[in-house]
């Protein structure tokens, strides 16, 4: 570390000149720096071009002009996406004398959503989606029909290849867009698209705009996958949906709904209770899911305190001399969908993760506090359930208070108090430091002897850890397991959870390659996602990822982490003999050091969050107390295992 820092200090300072300015034509700018208008080249960057162009196929539907899209993953790799709107106007665009079709597709921030009224409410991630699609595709092609006409254009790596042409009528009275595209394998890392992903993405599109057909192909096989994906109740089957792969039992059997508009404006909310201890509320404005909230979230959870507040001192759960319920008390095993629509959303951020518009805070607010409370008034009995499960997590709120209040009064979570196990490292600053979570006392003591004391900690883990999916917060706080890691990583929980007060800037989970490895892992990233989440969502936790096989032949070594990796080995070096690594102590702590800890040559995956209710869902599908949902997960999922012991 030393050392390179020693060395980023000798790299000179390049010289800034006029010849260094440069200016990028057209698309040529998408192109250069893809990450800047897709995010990132990664496989979400892949699906994210699918997004942009279904979004606008969206937008036609929420104009009332267009009632099904049709998405077909082809046999070549490339997609299309076909919908019934009115397709693009076909005239030449008077301010660039080109066709407006061309417009559409050449040029950043055109189209129908930049004012003009074109639409009234539009989603699309950044308004710059049928361009950004062409511009990173290998080829692009457009068939539009429109007034009668088919219109065509083929385009390559963002330029024309074929012009603009009439090719006479549309077929069959055909009215609406198609557009096929090869993402460009030359910008991305992988071309292959997930049907599970894209999938998911547009079962939200459907969820959320009622009476919206989406029919989703997958060619690629023999054997062709179909969903039609129809929900005319919308966001209410929505909340089925999610509760429905929770696995969970119901409070109340029917789906709470309330919808609202003003103006241009419409607020739809729909909820439910089950029995677990966690909440699910996904909101969304325009169709985009608002992942950091906003707005509208911050209305609906007022609303839902307040409202409950009122009843449980009506029905008689609290007395005068009670205090209030907070808000998470109100929120403990509730599902709610919150979608918000208007002509002109004001994000906090560039990738729409949260809302900002003031007045959609107040609608929001409005109508849950109305539509609830006649809920709870024509329906006592549930509304007895709903307060009467809040009034328990309160209760519970405050024993795990008084767990936390104990522990830190015993100097488990204050002050300097650091677990007996720990060997910590030298260095102070985050930007540097990681502590390794290792299976077992042995790997935990190779991993001791062979790390780098500057800046790599090691704490071994005591048994097994705690399933907090099946616990309640106050066992948590008190649980020999965890109290370790909460420790060492100096950052609190739950409402002390502060990421300043974090110690080490990766935390890297170190299990075997086995059975009894990958089930540690799963309960430590279900403990991290359940109550320190911030540290997956900030990037600071990693899996390490040992070796399967140690592969000799004479003086040769060479280690692999796959069979598919060990078969190529053999080829390279003509044979050999494979040991089968069990377990990461059967390792002397050179092995552990050169194939799991040396950041030269290890291989660390990091945990990230694509879709935090696919997550929700498979924690709570795995680490649940449902049985049979677990085992046809497993049975169905089977086939895509590799390397399992038995």
């Amino acid at each position: 570390m030393e050392e390179l820092e020693k060395a980023l200090e000798n790299v000179p300072e390049k010289q800034y000149e006029d010849e260094q300015i440069q200016v990028l034509e057209g698309l040529e700018a998408v192109r250069k720096r893809p990450g800047m208008y897709i995010g990132t080249t990664s496989i979400r960057g892949l699906h994210h071009l699918v997004y942009e162009i279904v979004d606008n196929s969206i937008d036609e539907a929420m104009a009332g002009h267009c009632d099904k899209i049709t998405v077909t993953l082809n046999k070549d790799g490339s997609v299309s996406i076909q919908d019934n709107g009115r397709g693009v106007p076909a005239g030449i665009n008077a301010k660039t004398g080109t066709p407006t079709l061309e417009v559409v597709f050449l040029v950043l921030h055109a189209g129908g959503k930049f004012g003009g009224g074109g639409y009234k409410i539009s989603g699309g991630l950044h308004g710059v989606g049928a361009s950004v699609v062409n511009a990173l595709s290998e080829w692009l092609e457009v068939e539009n029909c429109h007034n009668g006409k088919m219109y065509t254009e083929r385009f390559e790596k963002g330029a024309v290849a074929r012009p603009f042409a009439c090719v006479g009528d549309a077929p069959d009275g055909r009215s609406g867009l198609f557009v096929r595209f090869m993402p460009d394998a030359t910008i991305f890392e992988e071309v292959h698209f997930d049907y599970e992903t894209l999938l998911t993405r547009l079962r939200e599109q459907a969820f959320l705009n009622a009476g919206i057909r989406i029919v989703f192909r997958d060619e690629r096989e023999d054997e062709v996958k179909e969903a039609d994906l129809y929900y005319e109740g919308g966001i209410k089957q929505f909340v089925e949906h999610i509760n429905g792969n929770k696995h969970a039992n119901m409070i109340h059997d029917s789906i709470i709904y309330m919808k609202a508009e003003k103006g241009d404006i419409t607020a739809e909310v729909a909820m439910q209770y089950n029995d677990t201890y966690t909440e699910t509320i996904v909101t969304f404005a325009n169709n985009m899911a608002t992942i950091d909230g906003g707005t509208h979230e911050i209305g609906f959870k007022n609303a839902l305190t307040k409202v409950t507040n009122n009843y449980a001192r009506k029905l008689g759960f609290l007395k005068d001399s009670d205090a209030n319920l907070k808000s998470e008390d109100t929120r403990e095993g509730l599902t709610a969908v919150v979608s918000v629509k208007l002509p002109d959303a004001q994000f906090e951020s560039q990738t729409k993760a949260k809302l900002g518009n003031s007045e959609i805070r107040t609608i929001v607010d409005s109508i849950v506090t109305e539509k609830l409370s006649e809920f709870y008034e024509e329906n006592p009995d549930v509304a007895k359930a709903i307060i009467y499960k809040a009034c328990e997590a309160s209760r519970v709120r405050e024993e795990a208070r008084k767990a936390r209040e104990l522990a830190r009064r015993k100097g488990v979570f204050g002050g300097s108090a650091l677990p007996i196990k720990l060997a910590d490292c030298q260095d102070r600053r985050t930007e540097y430091t990681e502590l390794y979570l290792v299976e077992g006392d042995s790997a935990g003591g190779s991993a001791k002897d062979g790390r780098d004391s500057r800046f790599q900690a090691i704490l071994p883990l005591r048994g097994k850890v705690l399933n907090v999916e099946k616990s309640r917060r106050d066992k948590v706080y008190g649980n020999e397991s965890l109290i370790p890691i909460i420790q060492a990583l100096g950052c609190g929980i739950g409402e002390e959870f502060s990421t300043e007060k974090l110690r080490y800037g990766k935390i890297i989970i170190m299990a075997d390659a086995d059975v009894d490895g990958s089930h540690i892992q799963v309960l430590l990233l279900t403990f991290f996602f359940r109550f320190m989440r911030q540290l997956i969502e900030d990037g600071h936790i990693y899996l390490a990822k040992p070796p399967l096989y140690k592969i000799t032949k004479g003086k040769i070594e060479r280690y692999a982490y796959s069979d598919e990796e060990r078969d190529r080995i053999f080829e390279e070096i003509g044979g050999g003999q494979a040991e089968r690594y069990k377990g990461l102590g059967e390792m002397d702590k050179e092995q552990l050091w050169e194939t799991t800890m040396n950041p030269l040559t290890r291989t660390l995956i990091k945990v990230e969050i694509e879709d935090a209710m696919k997550c929700d869902e498979i924690f709570s599908l795995l680490m649940g107390d449902k049985v049979e949902p677990r085992r046809e997960f497993i049975e169905r999922n089977a086939k895509f295992v590799k390397n399992l012991d038995i």
